[in-house]
Order: C-alpha cells, then sequence, then structure tokens
C-alpha cells in the first residue's frame, strides 16, 4: 500500500500543478453512476485485471479517509476520482444497514458538503471544495446528504444535493464553480431524502427531481448551467436514475417511477409511458440487446415488475389485465425486480441480486428463468462486471465474485469492512470502493 506519509507531502505540489490544466481520459472512464451507460459493466479490456481477492491490505493499492458521510458513489476520468460527501459539526451519526429502520438522522446542527478530487494512481488529494453549508431536514438513518452520485465529462464535475435543490458545475482541473443553479428546498417522502443522480447526454445535463411538491425532469447546458427545459412530473418521490437509451430509433430518456415509467424525448416531450409498478422506485432502467429493462420491487409490495420494452413505443403501452406482453412490452416478470439494488444485464443474461441477497439470472431476451441461487447477506450496492466476472458487495463489505453465464459458479468472497452501501466504480485494472469512512483503491499494490 502506499506511503501515507509521502502523499501527504505531495499533495501540496500536485494541487498547484494541476491548476488551469485540462486532462483527457484514457478510456477507462467511469463517469457517471454505474459507469458508461449507467449499465455497470467496465467497457476497457484492462478492467479484466481487475484482483479477484482482497482484504483490508491485501491487493489495497491504496486507502484514504473521507470526511463525514455520503453514499455517491465514487467516478472516474483519466487519472482523477471525484466524490461528495457531507460533513456534520458535530461529527457523523453512525449509518446502520438492514431494512426498515424506523430512525432518522440530521437536524442537529450544521453540515458542510464537499465535493473531492483525489489522484486515482496514488489516492493523494487533488482538491476539495465546499460547495454548500447548511442545517439540513432530518432524513432516513440509511441515507446520507450526498446520495447522488456526480456525473463529468472530463471538464466539469456536475454535483447534484437535492435536499437543497442545488446543481453545480465545477471544473474538474481544480474544483473552482463553473456554474450553479439553485431552487427552494423540497419536500422528500417521509423525510427519506434524495438519490437519483444527474446523467449526460452530449453537452446536457439531465436531472430527475421527484418530490412530493414540484416533481420535474429538466436539462441543463452543459457549460453554461443554463435551463434548456422543464417538464412537470407527478408529485412523488422516486430514487431511480435516469437512463439515456440511445436505440436504432432515437435517444430517448427513460425514467422509472412508482406511478409507472415514462419515456421523454430530448425536448423534454413524453414519448411512452406504463404504468405498473411497485409503490416504491429505486433501480435505474439499463439497455441491453436492443432493448430498455426497467422494473422495481418494493419488498412490502407483491407486485414487483420487471419489464422488457422495445423501441419505438408511442402513448400508452401498459399491459391488460392478464397480459405479460404486447407489442412493445417483449416480457414482463411479476416477481422479479430489486428493490434497492439496480439489475446488471450482460449479453442474453439479466441478473437481479435481491436486498435480502437472492441471486436470479434471467434470459434477457425471453425473460424466463435460468438460474437462482442464495449470497450471504443484505445487499444495497448495485452489482458490477469486469470481463466475465459478477461482482456483488453486501453490506458488511464482503464481495462476492460469479462467473457470468448461465451457470452459477462462485469464483471467490473477499471481505473488506462494514458498511457498504456506495456502488463501487471500475477503472482499468482498478476498483474503487467506498465504505462508510474511506474510499479504496483494490489493484496491484506494486
Amino acid at each position: 500500500m502506499r506511503n501515507e506519509a509521502l502523499r501527504s507531502i505531495c499533495a501540496g505540489f500536485l494541487v498547484s500543478g494541476c491548476l488551469g490544466v485540462s486532462f483527457a481520459g484514457d478510456g477507462n472512464e467511469w463517469p457517471q453512476f454505474r459507469g458508461p451507460g449507467g449499465s455497470g459493466i467496465a467497457q476497457e479490456t484492462r478492467s479484466r485485471g481487475v484482483p479477484t481477492e482482497w482484504d483490508t491490505t491485501k491487493n489495497v493499492a491504496w486507502r484514504t479517509n473521507v470526511p463525514g458521510l455520503g453514499w455517491s458513489s465514487p467516478i472516474v476520468w483519466g487519472n482523477r476520482v471525484f466524490l461528495t460527501t457531507a460533513v456534520d459539526a458535530q461529527g457523523t451519526e453512525q449509518p446502520e444497514g438492514g431494512f426498515y429502520l424506523d430512525k432518522d438522522r440530521g437536524g442537529r446542527g450544521e453540515h458542510r458538503w464537499l465535493v473531492l478530487a483525489y489522484d486515482l494512481n496514488t489516492g493523494v488529494k487533488l482538491w476539495e471544495r465546499q460547495v454548500h453549508q447548511a442545517v439540513p431536514p432530518r432524513t432516513h438513518l440509511k441515507s446520507s446528504y450526498a446520495s447522488a452520485t456526480p456525473v463529468t465529462d472530463g471538464e466539469r464535475v456536475y454535483a447534484w444535493f437535492g435536499e437543497f435543490g442545488l446543481l453545480l458545475a465545477l471544473n474538474a482541473a481544480d474544483g473552482t464553480e463553473a456554474w450553479s443553479f439553485s431552487e427552494p428546498p423540497r419536500k422528500s417522502r417521509e423525510n427519506w431524502g434524495f438519490g437519483a443522480s444527474p446523467v449526460m447526454h452530449g453537452d446536457r445535463v439531465y436531472l430527475v427531481h421527484d418530490n412530493e411538491e414540484d416533481a420535474y425532469v429538466a436539462a441543463f447546458d452543459a457549460s453554461t448551467g443554463n435551463q434548456i427545459w422543464r417538464t412537470k412530473r407527478p408529485p412523488e418521490t422516486n430514487w431511480s436514475t435516469p437512463l439515456v437509451w440511445q436505440n436504432d430509433q432515437r435517444a430517448e430518456l427513460v425514467v422509472a417511477a412508482t406511478g409507472g415509467i415514462t419515456s421523454y424525448d430530448l425536448n423534454g416531450e413524453a414519448l411512452w409511458e406504463l404504468r405498473g409498478m411497485s409503490r416504491i422506485t429505486v433501480p435505474n432502467p439499463v439497455a441491453g440487446n436492443g432493448m430498455v429493462y426497467v422494473g422495481s420491487g418494493f419488498v412490502a409490495d407483491r407486485q414487483k415488475p420487471l419489464y422488457a420494452i422495445r423501441p419505438g413505443a408511442a402513448g400508452d403501452i401498459s399491459l391488460k389485465e392478464g397480459e405479460t406482453q404486447n407489442r412493445y412490452v417483449a416480457w414482463r416478470q411479476e416477481r422479479a425486480a430489486p428493490y434497492v439494488p439496480s439489475f446488471l444485464v450482460a449479453g442474453k443474461y439479466l441478473y437481479v441480486i435481491q436486498d435480502n441477497g437472492r441471486l436470479s439470472c434471467y434470459d434477457a431476451v425471453t425473460g424466463t428463468v435460468v438460474y437462482e441461487e442464495r449470497l450471504r447477506g443484505h445487499f444495497t450496492a448495485s452489482p458490477w462486471m469486469c470481463g466475465d466476472r459478477l461482482f456483488f458487495l453486501n453490506e458488511r463489505g464482503d464481495t462476492y465474485i460469479v462467473q457470468s453465464g448461465p451457470t452459477f459458479k462462485l469464483l471467490a468472497t473477499n471481505t473488506l469492512e462494514k458498511l457498504c452501501l456506495a456502488t463501487p466504480a471500475v477503472a482499468g485494472d482498478r476498483l474503487l470502493i467506498r465504505t462508510s469512512s474511506r474510499l479504496y483503491c483494490i489493484g496491484s499494490d506494486q
């Protein structure tokens, strides 16, 4: 593992040396929640070199303490790792895992919201910027005030803090503010907070702010922050990150919600909708096999639908009673969708990890069950894939590595530390895992 003292000595030089300098990606970008296209799949062939064995010291290239608390994922561009967090002046309340905790956090004192940048190779902190300071409303104890993952285009980092209606862009090189957009805070369902992350397509940042008062989806100019359009949505809180689905007919913004699925064109006009979801919606839509897969699986609902939807739809494509498919819905599995983790589509297979550890593999084209197995622990982080290996991280910090394909084969189990709720990021042959207090870079420590 890298020497902590050496990193601290080098930090000042590295920060001053990066001011005003632009940098390019190297093909290993993980620019948003769940990486390229929100798929959870590492694109670079070097990702096959991510270690299959690690613990708190073995194959740890570096680790660094992260101030405060946040369940946003790290993102990567070039040799930079970006992260958000919220620091409580009265000390961090310890988060808890598991299912429904009738507890909340916050409201005790002033918090500082930070965006941080680290060197991917060494773990040195390159810059830290405070972007907001306030006393936050109370929220769910399992949540955080920095749960939305930022997105980057390599030039700027775009961060969203839903509790305060704050969207801002920082220059990736030095953390200086490029622009900011703010509006009055909105109430979330049961004061559980917000978690949907912004996404990018071309020169726009797209944001879904589903809340109890004034919900909307909007597009912002990435270079100026000017709002290009805004479309109202039903006033209900959801936690699903949208997907820009580039299919063979058009680009569309697919949004999953409690009331149903709605797809918009990139000018904010609704294209199609599909009713029939569970009462709480968290997983993000995922594209694959020329289709988009959308679902929600609140554990207290009997209905946990998972849909495969073909391109070209228009209007209301909801299934009629007793139907499992129609012209645009290729298939529906009534009780397949996960509650919090998103699903993973890899080739002809779709993988679902439930919060309780049940792992299911489906034929992504037909929706038929291929296998079901059980992994130990409670799962909140979404799965990811490197090469032909699937990774599933539970809240205790155990990562199960499973062979992709139609037959279940457990390759390894690695333990880090609890608590792990954030979805990791992949950058080439390195894996970035955020715990409740640290950021680990898993890779060769030589």
